[in-house]
């Protein structure tokens, strides 16, 4: 714009000049400026100028349409919804709010032997200290033994509060019974040498003293320490000795140990709460059960096959191939055999003969027939690990750092149940296909059997619980240093096991729908002070608990009832539908716990319960209240007294 004002004044100065007449004269002065002349017309346009600021952003448009869909991407592993939040065992139909039970197996311990003292624990300096809630309901144990027959009352000559001068424990009879004197190496079997006195009262260990001797714990051995009802011959028939004549050899830090573990009467010591922080702070804060039983006397092959069939009868395939030969096997009476003792099962990869198989069907065999999710996961199973010390394969081992430890295998192929059918075996242990596919029949594309037939490593749980994959049932056994079975295990491993497991389950978002049992397969010949009630009786060979017969036959009919009849024959069939002999039970008293947010807090369940009440809850909350041919769950009790539901008059889950 300043070019054109200039043109325009020079413009005016000569419109001025024209306007006058006449000759030319000098120049005068130049007189003052004219008035603008109009505006004259628009001159070309100038050059474009530099770019102005980028303006404000406008106002998004409308959206377009919707382009075509893309093609599908690769198909992800099966699971990824567990992954991410889902829980898919919410999907399976159950008579309660239960989605998951977690069985944790135990193996040998006895009621008193865990809990004798309970909820009073000595307390010395230098121990871990145990304060019980000050409303802990009473426990039918040595110091406030209670009357089953009569309604878990007071026992008649004890009072309520007997505390340490109960009779059980400063005047038992197993202390004064003649058969526990001078007992010899030939009728007990246990130990070597002279004979030993077993003439002992119930004792504390001390947790310094974890580890101890194996007792006894056979089918007839059991039978003959309860002395009928009396339960006061267990130093003689039971008892061994944690010595150098039983074949173990004591650290020496051991030199201070009561007398008694060094004898028959090992058998009558006990632990508290000094020693079993986590189990009595479990039984503290859920739910303990003092009136549960194996389902038969006998060790740890029948616990476990009660615990997921109820079913000891109907022997199968065996090696050697003559079932009589096993002495773990006993007539049946209808020419087949019972399994009353340990052996291997057949066809295992690490089984050591002799082996055994069954013909019946087992709570897996159920589930897998409405497709719910299941397994039993091991420690040692999977033999391609290689331990820190070098070990791998069926021989897998770890030893214990208590004073004491030894080095056990991981794997022990007789405390695996689901392997003595051919239905449920993994007999070569091969993997699962895929952390997504554990738990179920099928690898991920729904169509090829899966590998590992529902048989998993321990490690295998904890790999399925990290990519949110928690089968509806499981089934826990802990590698051998950790399952608690005295003279290779002891309780303070095991409760490293179970602390280890509570952890990572509660961690899981599905906790809140959880359900954890603890129960156990023997009580390993542990001194008990409560004689079981005979619900299934049993007249073999291997039988002693009430004498012998007319015709030399053992009897085991009676024991403490409970309001149960006395029968002359067994009440349960075998796998053939007809009554089957050598599963007299129940047979040792055990403990049971329910730790779950839908447990009855700090509370003692009286309901009359054994192994098979873990298989019935199974069935009842999963399958319809299906059962098992001849199997102990048709009379078995539930453990859903223990539990309260939203919903119950005055409950709210914990």
């Amino acid at each position: 714009m300043r070019s054109l004002n200039v043109f325009w004044l020079s413009m005016g100065a000569l419109a001025v000049a024209a306007a006058c007449g006449g000759s030319n004269g000098s120049t005068g002065p130049q007189g003052p400026a004219g008035d603008a002349g109009p505006p004259g017309a628009t001159g070309a346009t100038g050059a474009t100028g530099p770019a102005g600021a980028t303006g404000a952003t406008g106002a998004s448009g409308a959206a377009g349409a919707n382009g075509e869909a893309g093609a599908a991407g690769a198909a992800g592993e099966a699971g990824t919804a567990a992954a991410a939040g889902s829980d898919p065992a919410a999907a399976f139909a159950t008579t309660t709010p239960i989605k998951h039970v977690v069985v944790i197996f135990g193996e040998n311990i006895s009621f008193d032997h865990y809990f004798a003292t309970y909820p009073l624990a000595t307390n010395p300096a230098g121990e871990p200290t145990f304060t019980a809630a000050a409303n802990t309901p009473a426990v039918n144990n040595l110091v406030t033994p209670l009357d089953p027959n009569n309604n878990f009352q007071p026992l008649a000559g004890y009072a309520a509060d007997a505390g340490a001068n109960s009779l059980l424990l400063t005047a038992n009879a197993t202390a004064t019974n003649a058969g526990n004197l001078a007992i010899t190496a030939a009728v007990n079997g246990n130990f070597s040498g002279a004979n030993e006195d077993g003439q002992y009262n119930p004792y504390r260990l001390d947790p310094k003293y974890a580890f101890t001797s194996d007792q006894s714990h056979d089918y007839m051995p059991e039978q003959l320490a309860a002395d009928g009802t009396q339960m006061d011959l267990y130093p003689e028939f039971v008892g061994d000795p944690y010595s150098a004549a039983a074949g173990y050899t004591p650290p020496t830090s051991y030199s201070a140990a009561p007398a008694a573990l060094g004898t028959p009467a090992a058998t009558m010591g006990y632990f508290d709460g000094n020693t079993l922080v986590t189990m009595w702070g479990l039984a503290q804060d859920y739910a303990l059960n003092d009136n549960s039983w194996t389902s038969q006397f006998g060790p740890s092959t029948p616990g476990a096959i009660n615990l997921i069939s109820g079913q000891t009868n109907g022997i199968g395939t065996t090696n050697p191939a003559a079932p009589s030969s096993n002495s773990a096997l006993v007539p049946d009476g209808n020419g087949g055999f019972t399994l009353l003792s340990d052996s291997d099962p057949y066809g295992d990869t690490c089984a050591k003969t002799p082996t055994v198989s069954f013909t019946g069907k087992n709570v897996g065999d159920l589930l897998n027939a409405k497709g719910i999710t299941w397994g039993f996961f091991q420690g040692g199973f999977d033999l391609s690990v290689t331990n820190p010390n070098g070990s791998t394969g069926c021989t897998r081992s770890e030893t214990s750092g208590i004073p004491g430890g030894v080095s056990k295998a991981d794997y022990i192929a007789h405390h695996e149940p689901f392997q003595y059918y051919a239905t449920t075996a993994n007999p070569n242990h091969l993997p699962p296909s895929s952390p997504y596919a554990v738990g179920s029949s099928f690898e991920l594309d729904g169509k090829t059997p899966e590998p590992a037939n529902h048989q998993y490593d321990i490690n295998v749980f904890y790999q399925a619980m990290a990519v949110g994959n928690f089968p509806a049932v499981v089934y826990l056994k802990a590698p051998g240093i950790q399952d608690a079975h005295a003279g290779y295990s002891d309780p303070l491993d095991e409760q490293d096991f179970i602390n280890n497991v509570l952890a990572t389950l509660k961690a899981s978002p599905d906790w809140a729908t959880t359900a954890v049992v603890l129960a156990y397969d023997d009580s390993d010949g542990w001194y008990d002070h409560q004689a079981p009630p005979i619900v299934n009786p049993s007249f073999t060979s291997q039988d002693a608990l009430n004498g012998t017969g007319d015709a030399g036959t053992g009897i085991c009919n009676s024991g403490i009832q409970q309001g149960k009849t006395v029968y002359t024959t067994p009440q349960l069939n075998g796998t053939t539908g007809t009554a089957a002999q050598g599963r007299c039970g129940y047979g040792t008293r055990v403990p049971l716990l329910v730790v779950s947010p839908f447990s009855k807090k700090n509370y003692v369940d009286h309901t009359l319960t054994d192994q098979s009440s873990v298989l019935k809850f199974v069935e009842d909350n999963w399958l319809g209240g299906e059962r098992i041919t001849g199997s102990f769950d048709a009379i078995a009790g539930p453990l859903t007294n223990m539990l309260e539901f939203p919903g119950d008059a005055g409950v709210a889950a914990h």
